[in-house]
């Protein structure tokens, strides 16, 4: 079967990128307390007592796909029955400004998500969850915000961590269309880069792995007309 061809490409997303410096006192970020390198390691140990016996595994839905962190000894296809993805974090930081909101993917409950079960290597369990929690949860806010998921495998259930599931509710967006979503990651821009960029990348990672998810098929490509659309709308 051939491969379907992305509407959004690099060159959608090179029309968005800008230069933004970092604001540790970005609305997102006021208030918030940074965990240190001995609070993250202690939030690993937690996490290391509450993991079911046997090999620790990861849910990745989104960018752990596609930049997990550690390097996996095993990746299955899996699903989180359930679950759905959603872009329902507001964001104006990372991929956004307070100029140009954006949005960061979540689960949030209500139907199935087909992702992957990433397997950390046996000894490597408690490095992988600090660089994981190093990038996920970098706050003592955002520390609630992992679970432990049952996920469905050709070889049986298994139980994984995984992150913002459901995202907290700050910062929650609700209701957004499918277009209104696509207009507000057309137009944002962070310091780590365009909003733009993560729909790619998820996108193309997860038809990497044969998982076509409809309704980000769907956002991809509205995000791409909405980018055209504002570039000729700037040459009028």
């Amino acid at each position: 079967m051939p491969q379907r061809r992305m509407t959004l490409t690099e060159a959608h997303v090179a029309r968005t990128r800008r230069e933004v410096v970092f604001d540790p006192d970005s609305a997102d970020l006021r208030g918030w307390t940074r965990l240190d390198d001995t609070a993250i390691a202690e939030a690993a140990d937690v996490l290391l007592a509450e993991r079911p016996a046997g090999p620790l595994w990861v849910f990745a839905y989104g960018s752990l796909i596609w930049k997990p962190e550690f390097t996996p000894v095993r990746t299955l296809p899996c699903d989180a029955p359930g679950w759905h993805r959603a872009f329902t974090i507001g964001l104006t930081s990372w991929r956004g400004t307070p100029e140009a909101p954006g949005l960061m993917m979540a689960l949030m409950p209500g139907g199935h998500c087909r992702g992957l079960a990433l397997q950390v290597a046996a000894g490597e369990e408690r490095a992988a969850l600090i660089a994981l929690i190093t990038r996920e949860t970098p706050y003592l806010e955002l520390l609630p915000s992992r679970r432990w998921l049952v996920v469905e495998t050709a070889e049986g259930q298994l139980t994984a961590l995984t992150f913002y599931a459901p995202p907290l509710a700050l910062h929650l967006r609700r209701g957004l269309t499918q277009g209104q979503t696509a207009a507000l990651i057309a137009r944002a821009c962070g310091y780590v880069g365009p909003n733009s960029e993560y729909v790619l990348h998820t996108v193309a990672a997860l038809e990497a792995h044969g998982i076509h998810d409809r309704s980000l098929w769907r956002l991809q490509k509205l995000v791409a007309q909405e980018i055209e659309a504002l570039e000729k709308t700037s040459t009028n």
